[in-house]
């Protein structure tokens, strides 16, 4: 199979597992067809699923991987010893491992096609993500709570591993409580990278997003508790921050010690 193929025999097979053949239409154009299969894969819930299936998904998203440009965590420049800022998709990083900015459910986001960094993770790594977060999900019997992280494999992300952990959601005013919330998603995710002995751990910025989080505070917290953490752990591990927008790579920057000089020329 070439990838239309693979595209559009999956799309068949999510739509005959739904029953919805005769409900929705596959698109004549790839790049529509593509945003149909990730849609229907965002909202498939946590069901065994074919072996076939299983690995013409892997064939179709490795091979989506590999017309990509990946960038390696490990060789990325510090601006400060055991910290590097990059910004980019984080689904396009090797890593040992990248932190997702879950929901309390663990199962991703399930609206098709969301711009969520949950959303671009899970389509991004398969369905088995969802699977492995069933798994966490039906052994602990409860909600995640916030501030905690649980780990998955990587799947077929670059990255080995994914570290999942629920943020704090603003709803209102700021508190100290919502700043506390926050660090203790850096500390856990650090602490259970370190536990695994990991050696590269990438960061987005947990709950900047859906959670409304302000995100010069919540740039502050993050290097704040990632330095802290690094002068007192003997293991070696290199932890590198993950923005997307412009505005986060600027607080990164200032806040790192790294703000470009304005041009008075």
């Amino acid at each position: 199979m070439n990838q239309d193929e693979r595209c559009t025999w999956l799309i068949r097979q999510l739509l005959r597992e739904q029953r919805w053949e005769e409900q929705i239409e596959i698109p004549d154009q790839f790049s529509q067809r593509q945003h149909l299969l990730r849609g229907l894969m965002n909202v498939r819930p946590p069901w065994p699923m074919d072996p076939k299936w299983l690995r013409i998904q892997d064939d179709y998203l490795q091979t989506e991987l590999n017309s990509s440009v990946i960038s390696e965590a490990a060789t990325l420049p510090e601006l400060e010893p055991g910290i590097s800022l990059w910004q980019g998709d984080i689904t396009k990083i090797k890593a040992d491992a990248i932190v997702n900015a879950a929901n309390n459910a663990l199962l991703g986001c399930f609206i098709p096609n969301h711009g969520c960094i949950d959303n671009a993770i899970h389509s991004a790594a398969g369905i088995q993500l969802r699977l492995a977060c069933q798994t966490l999900r039906e052994n602990q019997k409860m909600p995640e709570p916030v501030g905690q992280a649980e780990i998955t494999p990587g799947f077929n992300l670059p990255a080995l591993w994914v570290l999942h952990t629920v943020g704090p959601q603003v709803r209102g005013v700021l508190t100290s409580r919502h700043c506390e919330q926050l660090a203790a998603c850096y500390t856990a995710c650090l602490q259970k990278a370190a536990a695994c002995q990991l050696k590269t751990l990438v960061f987005c910025c947990i709950s900047t997003g859906e959670y409304h989080f302000p995100s010069q505070t919540a740039a502050q917290i993050a290097i704040r508790t990632v330095r802290t953490f690094l002068r007192k752990n003997d293991e070696p591990l290199k932890v590198v921050f993950n923005v997307f927008r412009d505005h986060d790579a600027q607080l990164y920057r200032a806040g790192l010690g790294c703000a470009e000089e304005e041009d008075n020329r």
